[in-house]
């Protein structure tokens, strides 16, 4: 029997994964892997943390399909095109945060957030990409290292939002656009005397800076240092954090079983604290399992850093993939009490919709990188 090849050949191309509908599409399928658990676990510590509302379950789900089509949509743009904007996105985030300064919405003793009418958001959440993208765009256009003058030209686009942002106040936000936009001059290729340097400047400007602080900003630091002073004030979200956490064990104690949220012991047990809440009902594996979920995601970002063939997109991919980790070290260091509580959310756990957006956003632009590294 006789076979018509063309015909064959239509079969096998149709059947070919690299003809595939999913294979076209600028999605980075390990990650997008690892992302998913990460959500799923999310959902389910949610659900407990809020105190079984289904109603705060399908919102954030709402916000999690919202913010996984701007990820997509954030992969099919070229890196190329990126680069172009990045100086225009980073003069738009900067003009953003003077116009909270002086027409924004306080809320909670905070000036943070813009009202357009039809949507109100933080566009400090914007520099958490403008910032590094400006950095990778800048120090790509010379070869490495970056000399005296990049180097002060590159702090000086750090500090302009850093600084605009923990006027606000809002201190977990400035250090996280900070190293941001630190994690882009390191990858490039600084010097070590000029690192050297910085860590010894900012040695000696703590005591200064400790002046600029805010009152409840001090107190958060001296709270971490001795949480019994104040155990009902000062000292209660941290002593509260590690008694959930202490109380889980090896095992835990269960879903929908851990008392110190579900009593209302543990304040912020939905954003901020959600990882004592994991802690509590699922015990040191549900930790375990969860920074598996982490490193997951973190080691396919590196991968994607190392298989970059530009400057700009190593860059900046490896400039998000750091900026992801400061995340999660920051949130279970602070929860677990070894650093001040500054606000910063576990990253794709805690609830809420604009952290959320600009985070997936952001591996949309590792996608891109990705996707787009062998076309020009």
């Amino acid at each position: 029997m006789k076979i018509d090849p063309l015909l064959t050949k239509i079969r096998l191309g149709s059947m070919s994964p690299k003809n595939s509908f999913i294979s076209r599409l600028p999605l980075d399928l390990p990650l997008l892997a690892g992302l998913l658990l990460l959500s799923g676990i999310a959902m389910v510590v949610l659900y407990s943390a809020s105190g079984q509302d289904i109603n705060v379950l399908l919102r954030q789900g709402a916000r999690l399909l919202l913010a996984m089509g701007i990820m997509l949509g954030v992969a099919y743009i070229h890196p190329r095109h990126l680069y172009n904007a990045s100086p225009i996105l980073y003069l738009v985030g900067a003009v953003m945060l003077l116009l909270v300064l002086l027409v924004g919405k306080i809320s909670m003793g905070a000036q943070r957030w813009l009202d357009l009418g039809i949507v109100r958001f933080q566009p400090s959440e914007l520099t958490k990409l403008s910032t590094p993208m400006m950095l990778a765009w800048f120090l790509s256009q010379a070869a490495p290292p970056p000399n005296l003058r990049q180097f002060l030209i590159a702090g000086l686009l750090i500090l302009v939002p850093a600084l605009l942002i923990a006027k606000q106040p809002d201190l977990g936000t400035a250090i996280l656009v900070g190293s941001s936009g630190a994690a882009v001059i390191f990858l490039s290729g600084l010097s070590w005397k000029y690192l050297v340097t910085l860590a010894l400047l900012g040695a000696s400007s703590l005591p200064v800076l400790w002046h600029f602080l805010h009152g409840y900003q001090r107190d958060r630091i001296l709270t971490l240092l001795n949480p019994e002073a104040d155990p009902l004030g000062r000292g209660y979200h941290i002593i509260q954090s590690k008694i959930a956490i202490g109380s889980g064990g090896v095992g835990g104690k269960g879903w929908l079983n851990g008392t110190q949220a579900h009593l209302e012991f543990l304040p912020e047990s939905s954003t901020d604290f959600i990882f004592a809440v994991l802690a509590e009902e699922f015990g040191l594996i549900g930790c375990l399992v969860l920074l598996a979920a982490y490193f997951i995601i973190l080691a396919r970002c590196l991968y994607i850093v190392v298989q970059a063939k530009d400057r700009y997109s190593r860059y900046l991919a490896g400039a998000l993939t750091l900026t992801f980790f400061v995340y999660i070290f920051v949130n279970i260091g602070m929860v677990i009490g070894i650093l001040p509580v500054v606000g910063v959310p576990l990253p794709l756990v805690s609830y809420g919709g604009t952290a959320t957006v600009t985070l997936l956003a952001g591996f949309g632009l590792m996608m891109s990188v990705h996707a787009h590294q062998n076309r020009k």
